[in-house]
């Protein structure tokens, strides 16, 4: 990932080049507070609002390498996302609907048009014969392991730059903050 790739991300959500100290910390004065924001707790406007930069632009720059490996693969973000969802569990339709903020009839077309290319397949549940499941075949697991895999190696340079501890605590802090996901 280039260090172009990010300033991009990082103008896209307005970061400013502010003056900072040795430590790399804006100066107290450097960055105004954002006026009525009380967002976090016991974080001051000017660490808010480096905060929410911090966030967006790593957004940005996830958002990036996805969409730029779905469409090597001819994937939407949201079809990576229900590869994604797929690879360790097998929900219901509706279930998968709901997850995913879609009506059952576009939800039904998105898994209609992975179906014809052999990713996806429906089955009744076992559980409820009234439901259908919705699961991965043999090609849309490797095709998902696949991109997960290319995901991944592109955001090495990222993922990279921090020791296993400090990973690990952003990966307990963003599972906080996310919540249970499915």
């Amino acid at each position: 990932m280039s260090g172009e790739t990010v300033e991009a991300a990082r103008d896209a959500v307005g970061h400013r080049g502010v003056r900072t100290g040795a430590d790399g910390v804006p100066a107290a004065d450097a960055v105004p507070a954002a006026p009525g924001v009380d967002g976090v707790d016991g974080v001051d406007g000017a660490d808010e609002e480096r905060f929410v930069d911090a966030l967006a632009t790593s957004a940005f720059v996830v958002m990036g390498t996805l969409t730029r490996i779905g469409a090597e693969h001819d994937l939407s973000l949201t079809q990576m996302r229900v590869l994604g969802i797929l690879r360790d569990r097998r929900p219901r339709m509706a279930e998968l609907a709901d997850h995913l903020g879609l009506e059952k009839s576009t939800m039904s077309g998105l898994v209609a048009r992975a179906e014809r290319r052999g990713l996806l397949a429906r089955a009744k549940s076992p559980s409820d014969g009234r439901a259908i499941d919705v699961f991965l075949t043999d090609a849309g697991l490797d095709l998902a392991t696949r991109v997960h895999d290319e995901v991944r190696r592109a955001l090495t340079p990222l993922t990279g730059a921090l020791d296993a501890r400090d990973a690990r605590t952003v990966t307990r802090l963003l599972e906080r903050m996310l919540g249970d996901p499915f």
